[in-house]
Formats: structure tokens, sequence, C-alpha cells
């Protein structure tokens, strides 16, 4: 096995075929959400499948009944521990005139890459695929899996029946069914460069608009002003009755009674994270943050508590000037992130009959939901991701729980019935759904180091390797000079 400045070496001369790699991928616009793009979504089906092919893997594209399911198989001895990736390859849309650069254009910059899906997340699984190519090459006693997924972005709508058909195999095709030991997802945020850090949690959402219709029309404010009901007026007051904007506390009698409240381990597992408010404001471009008491309730805020948000207020006159009309119809787009013990059926009910009891007229539709996921910080997956990550970076990790939504990652809890460890690689300033995307060398450079190291970990626990439940944090080890 190489020494670490060989290993280096060795993944500095992986450089040029990774960007290029990197940018075939990012040059395929695979925007999830529009029906239009499915053409682009299969072109990358097939691109993505070929470089699982080129790795040797037995690649299979499972019919979901939306957007294929890339699965990747490098099973070399039943034997020996397996340990499944997951990514997703699917992106945000990108609008807007603020790029600097054409977002499905990969654009080199010193160091770092910018484009619509470098970071979130197609450059994160192809580390990940590189890590996996230097572990095998050094015969590593583990066999490698990969997942990579077209749709979590819109909410993973069929995952569960690609990954369901995957298990049950396919006789007529010769696939065989699959079946892990273990999975990894490097879909998550550090909090800081330099900060390497490890998720156990993630909020889950609950998406929903309010339709306010009091008119057939929009009325002149002169002949009707005064008398005439505003929908988006009422709307307004509408949230701020639900919300406190300047706070973000929730105002609905009910919302927090399920919230499970952070134990002292995890706050002090949390704190291991080098968490600071002034980084955070920096990185994310924010001129200000809601008033908290310290680095620690700022961070319990984004990962360990609920939120109301208002994601857009739509109706009246949006052109330049003033029409001095009174609208007839307004929508409220709103979603909550949840966290354990909340469950996305019980706040829709709350939130729904709270707003009906404000205004009866109003039409609340669910547009969609994921339940928060929580796992225990303990374990031997984490305890070697913990190793691997602090043998390459240099500074133990922290535990954290994500403030986003991952909902693929219940579903292959639940079907593979095996412990999920999450390795993510982006940082804030990388612009995670932002405009101006980016990943950077060192990240990946550092990415395939760390899962190169975390699969040969796994392979000495040997078969089979299930995470213990409610085992003690990882202890820091002592830093060698």
């Amino acid at each position: 096995m190489l020494d670490t400045p060989q290993l280096r070496q060795k993944i500095a001369g992986l450089r040029g075929r990774f960007e290029d790699e990197l940018a075939a991928l990012v040059e395929v616009p695979t925007v999830s959400m529009d029906p239009a793009r499915r053409q682009e979504m299969d072109a990358c089906a097939a691109l993505a499948g070929g470089y699982l092919g080129a790795l040797g893997a037995r690649v299979d594209l499972i019919d979901t009944g939306g957007c294929p399911l890339v699965v990747g198989r490098l099973l070399r001895d039943p034997s020996w521990p397996t340990v499944t990736i997951y990514n997703h390859l699917d992106v945000q849309p990108a609008d807007g005139p603020e790029w600097r650069s054409p977002p499905f254009s990969f654009t080199r910059a010193g160091d770092s890459w910018f484009g619509r899906g470098t970071t979130d997340d197609k450059g994160p699984a192809l580390t990940a695929l590189y890590g996996a190519r230097l572990a095998l090459e050094e015969d590593a006693r583990v066999n490698v899996q990969f997942l990579w997924e077209l749709e979590e972005e819109i909410g993973s709508p069929n995952f569960e029946r690609g990954l369901a058909a995957a298990i049950a195999g396919d006789a007529a095709t010769g696939r065989p069914p699959f079946r892990t030991d273990s999975v990894v997802v490097s879909d998550t945020i550090w909090i800081a460069a330099g900060r390497p850090a490890i998720a156990y949690g993630l909020r889950g959402l609950l998406g929903f608009t309010v339709t306010l219709q009091t008119g057939a029309k929009d009325v002149h404010s002169g002949t009707t002003g005064g008398a005439a009901r505003n929908p988006v007026g009422e709307l307004a007051a509408l949230i701020a009755a639900c919300v406190d904007a300047r706070t973000g506390k929730v105002k609905i009698p009910g919302f927090y009674a399920d919230v499970r409240r952070l134990t002292a381990a995890e706050k002090k597992a949390f704190g291991r994270a080098g968490f600071s408010a002034k980084r955070f404001r920096v990185a994310h471009e924010l001129y200000g943050l809601r008033p908290h008491r310290d680095d620690l309730a700022v961070m319990e805020s984004i990962m360990a508590l609920p939120t109301f948000e208002v994601h857009g207020l739509v109706g009246g006159y949006a052109g330049p000037g003033i029409k001095t009309i009174v609208p007839h119809r307004a929508e409220a787009k709103l979603s909550t992130r949840l966290v354990p013990d909340q469950r996305p059926a019980k706040i829709f009910e709350l939130v729904r009959r709270f707003i009906k009891k404000q205004l009866p007229d109003a039409v609340v539709a669910r547009e969609g939901a994921l339940e928060p996921y929580l796992a225990p910080i303990g374990g031997p997956h984490n305890a070697a991701a913990a190793e691997a990550m602090r043998e390459t970076f240099g500074r133990e990790p922290g535990f954290t729980r994500e403030g986003g939504s991952i909902g693929a990652v219940l579903t292959m809890r639940r079907l593979l019935d095996a412990p999920v460890t999450f390795m993510g690689l982006s940082l804030p300033e990388h612009g995670y759904h932002a405009i101006n995307e980016n990943y950077d060398w060192g990240q990946a450079a550092g990415g395939m180091e760390m899962f190169r190291r975390y699969f040969h970990k796994v392979a000495a626990m040997g078969q089979p390797a299930e995470a213990a439940a409610g085992a003690p944090l990882p202890r820091p080890a002592r830093r060698r000079g």
C-alpha cells in the first residue's frame, strides 16, 4: 500500500482526467424538474454508466418509471464487506444574470471549477469513484457498489421503485439481487473549509402553497380600494401570524411539541466542528443573521430546530413603476424544515387548521414531504469515517446534523437494512443551489484520499460489518507530529 507522499503524488497525476470527466458531466444540463430535459437525463445516465464500466463495474440502468437509476457493482468476493456509495447527478435550475460564467459550461479558475452540479453533486460523486479506484488498485478486500440517482432534486419520487427493482434482481437479464453491508452518502456540507464534518441526521421537509382568490379580475384601486379585499395583503398578514420573520420563531400553537432537543453529548459533538457564525455568514454572502446567543445557538438553528420559510409571495403587479390595482389572486409558497420527532402529516394538518382559521377561503395544498432522519453517532462505520477524515485532513471531524433533506437516505436505510454514513466534501462557499456554484481541487484530491482510506478501513472490519446502535462517540486520536 502506498505511503502518504506517494499516494498524494499519484492523486496529483489524476487531476487532468478528473477535470475532463467532471467537465463532461457538468455540461449535461440534468435539471430534473424540467420535463423537457429528459433526453439530457438519459444522456447523463449513459455517460455515468460509462465511467463505472471503465472501472470494471457491472453497470445497470434501472427503469424507475421516471429518470433511470444508475447502478454499478464491483463484487469481487462475497466473503468481503460490501460498501455502497450514493450520489445524485441531477441539478437545480440555473437561472439569472448573476452567473459569472455560463452555468452549464465547465469553467476552470485556478484550483476551482465553476458550473451547475460541480459540488451538488457531480464533483463529490466522481471523487468517490476515484477513491474507490485507488483502493481497488491496492487490492483492498472490499466490494464497492454505486447508486447514482437522477431525481434527488425533486424529492426522489421514483427512487424507491428503482431501488426495489435492483434489490429484486432480474433473472431475465442476469441482473443479480442488490445487497450491501453499508452505505456512504457524499452529498453533505462541511461547517467550514478545513473543518471536516460527519453528519448523522437530516432535517425533513414539508412544502405547501396557500392560494387566496378574492375576485374574478384585478380592479382599480381608486374605484374599489378600501372596500375590495387585497389577497396579497391578507397573505402577508397570514405569514406574519405564522412566523416571526425577525427571529424565525414559529407562532403556530403546537408546532414545537414533538421536537427532540439535543443531548449533552450531541452539543459536545457539535462544538468540536468549530462552527463560526461569522464564517458562516461570509461563506453564504449574507449581510446579517437572525439574533442568536452564540455560535452553538446558530448551529442548532440550522441543523436541529425546525423552520417556517417563505419562498415566494406571488400576486398583483410586478412590472416597472406602480400599477394602481387591487389584485384578485395571490399565492404564498411556503415550507417547513422538520426535525426528529416531527412528522410531516401531523405538521401539515396543524398548519392547515391554523391557516383555515385565519383565512377560511384560502386553499392550502401540500406539495411534497420528506421525513427527518437521525442515526446513532457511534458505530464502526462512523469511527472509520472519522479516522479516514482525520488522517487525510489533519483534523478531528465534528459530528453534526445536516440542515437539508435527502429523500433517498430513508429509503436506503429501510430497504437495504444497512447503516448509512455521511462523508460529504462540499463547503459553504461552494454555493449549493446558488449562483456561481463551484468545487475545487483541494477538496477533490483530499476526498479521493479520504475515500481510499475509508475503503481500506472497512475492508479491515471483515464481514459482516453492522453499525452498533448507541455506541459511544469515537474518541479523538492524539495528533502525530
